[in-house]
């Protein structure tokens, strides 16, 4: 597992009260990133070294993680990132679709705090300008939660940052991420523009349109990535 040393540099977050759920957020936020890709075993003894934390608080972690099916324990053989199936990239942007087109139906009267937002366009014109396309994806993720937090709910906030991570294992597996992602740098800045002219209905149907959009796309490519060769006399 390369680059593990990195992973130290995070130690500063667990502050002088280091808990499980911190320690998961950390390793959440990694995944996300794609810092851990999926089918990757996690060794608890260079997480644990690096974060200075102790096994048992790792292992809470990891079963925290677990729970919000990031992770997946192998008997005898530890624990790993999880590799999606089809169905769950599937059942991700249902989830996605309740949440976030509710989180913009519900934003009341403009005119709305969108700098986030902003910011997060930006980033994602940003790093397509160098050609880094997993930026593109980060700030594509930054958006979408961006946009999420428009609602000021912390509940709605923590179920977010878990299903776009579990997204994010989907994009990790993809070959050809800038056919991926690209296309939704002018759906995100006409998003944006539509918020900015307080025109929430018409946001909410073109984020409904997107996201339908990037599920039929996103399902079709997962499929082909992670497809086996059908065993002879199968």
């Amino acid at each position: 597992m390369g680059g593990i040393g990195e992973l130290a540099d995070d130690r500063a977050l667990l502050g002088r009260t280091s808990t499980a759920e911190r320690v998961a957020d950390i390793l959440r936020t990694r995944i996300a990133e794609g810092f851990f890709p999926p089918g990757t075993r996690l060794s608890e003894d260079s997480i644990g070294g690096a974060l200075g934390v102790s096994r048992n608080t790792l292992r809470e972690a990891f079963r925290l993680l677990t729970h919000e099916r990031l992770l997946v324990h192998e008997l005898n053989r530890g624990v790993f990132v999880r590799v999606l199936a089809v169905e769950d990239v599937a059942d991700i942007y249902r989830t996605r679709r309740l949440v976030e087109c509710a989180v913009v139906r519900g934003l009341g009267q403009p005119p709305f705090a969108l700098d986030g937002l902003a910011a997060a366009v930006e980033e994602g014109v940003e790093a397509a300008r160098t050609e880094d396309w997993k930026g593109v994806s980060t700030a594509n993720i930054h958006f979408h939660r961006e946009l999420v937090a428009l609602a000021g709910s912390a509940r709605t906030d923590e179920l977010m940052r878990g299903v776009l991570a579990e997204l994010r294992l989907a994009f990790h597996t993809v070959d050809d991420p800038r056919s991926l992602h690209e296309p939704y740098l002018v759906r995100n800045r006409e998003i944006l523009d539509t918020l900015l002219a307080g025109e929430r209905a018409t946001a909410e149907r073109l984020l409904a349109r997107y996201l339908d959009d990037s599920r039929t796309r996103i399902v079709e490519v997962y499929a082909k990535a992670v497809e086996q060769p059908e065993a002879p006399g199968g």
